[in-house]
């Protein structure tokens, strides 16, 4: 057994490149488990760049120099910002403060409506179980008000971090524009001379971070505004903050457009009863995410590298569990990342075996000619 091991460890180990990309991930993984609170804002900050250096090369791409396109850029992206912050976020935030107040309300018009179904049904559906899945459905309710407040009270008590993450990030963001070769080539400077298959994943998780920065950024704004606009025609309360909400699920593949149905519905259930009012703003809904997953991601993310819907579920699960919020963020871009080092792998063991192939039969054509 410790011969197989040790075989298996010298065929896949035996070259250089093999293990300068191994040792790069060990550490890259290790920076980010002991220390990614640390370098949360360097994450953000980068996402940001990812996402502004799109302007930044069709800028450079019409002659403008790189320092002049990254500050007009980037100043554009600081005025957006403030428009958000300005507009949009104290709506989002009113009408958060306002849905948990009327939490009980809406918990309330829950109860209602199983009574209703009680009524109609009284041979499928037995009183105590509504009356245990009601009491379920009511504690989650408040206690999602509670954790909601919680977190806004938290919120408070850590402006000062807010505060540091408002001013390092822009910083970080403008810098890694402005000076994004330098940076590359101190970096290069870093890596090993035997750095083939570092090259060769950098440079297809290179296209695939790009690419999916991009895509969900607009698919995230293509979405909630959608949304906000079908909401608002149907006289939702709550258009924005489930606008804002729809928007952001997206992030979460598969999962978070289930997740998001369930207040929505509430909140429309709580609104119009059941009406046809109700039934055709759930169908507007569910009509948004199928053009959504149907039509616009393959838009969007014509360049991805494919992942089964397995494992894009299994990545959010894991990542998640282990990073949180970032964690789910980079997902697929993880996921692609452990795509991209397999196949790297097996090309490499590929290589490998071609090599032994031409050198026993250069050994036989050699013994055969004596």
């Amino acid at each position: 057994m410790f011969d197989y091991i040790r075989n298996w460890f010298q065929r896949r180990f035996s070259d250089p490149n093999t293990i300068t990309l191994t040792i790069l991930l060990v550490i890259g993984f290790s920076l980010i488990v002991f220390w990614g609170n640390i370098l949360a804002p360097f994450l953000v900050a980068a996402v940001f760049a990812y996402l502004l250096e799109w302007p930044v090369s069709g800028l450079r791409r019409l002659g403008i120099r790189r320092t002049i396109a990254a500050m007009v850029v980037f100043i554009a992206f600081i005025t957006l910002m403030l428009l958000l912050t300005i507009f949009l976020v104290p709506v989002v935030w009113e009408q958060s403060f306002n849905l948990i107040r009327e939490l009980p309300q809406i918990a309330q018009a829950w109860d209602d409506l199983m009574d209703q179904a009680q009524e109609y049904a009284p041979a499928f559906i037995e009183p105590q179980q509504i009356q245990a899945f009601t009491e379920t459905i009511t504690n989650r309710l408040l206690s999602f008000g509670e954790t909601l407040l919680a977190q806004s009270v938290t919120s408070l008590v850590n402006v000062f971090t807010i505060l540091i993450y408002v001013i390092i990030v822009p910083l970080l963001v403008f810098f890694m524009l402005k000076d994004k070769d330098i940076l590359l080539e101190h970096f290069n400077r870093i890596l090993p001379a035997q750095r083939r298959l570092i090259s060769q994943v950098g440079w297809e998780m290179n296209v695939q971070t790009r690419n999916y920065i991009r895509g969900k950024a607009l698919e995230i704004v293509i979405v909630g505004v959608v949304t906000y606009i079908v909401l608002t025609l149907f006289g939702l309360r709550y258009a924005a903050l489930m606008a804002t909400l729809v928007g952001f699920s997206v992030l979460i593949p598969y999962i978070g457009a289930a997740v998001v149905t369930v207040p929505l519905a509430l909140v429309g259930l709580f609104q119009f009863g059941i009406s046809g009012t109700l039934f055709w703003l759930i169908t507007a809904y569910l009509i948004i995410q199928a053009l959504d997953g149907n039509l616009l991601v393959p838009l969007l993310f014509s360049e991805a590298v494919s992942l089964h819907p397995v494992y894009i579920i299994a990545a959010v699960l894991v990542f998640g569990a282990f990073w949180g919020f970032w964690g789910v963020f980079f997902a697929i871009p993880l996921a692609s990342l452990v795509k991209a080092v397999i196949t790297a792998f097996s090309e490499q063991r590929q290589l490998q075996e071609q090599e032994e192939e031409k050198r026993e039969s250069a050994a036989e054509a050699e013994v055969a000619g004596k």
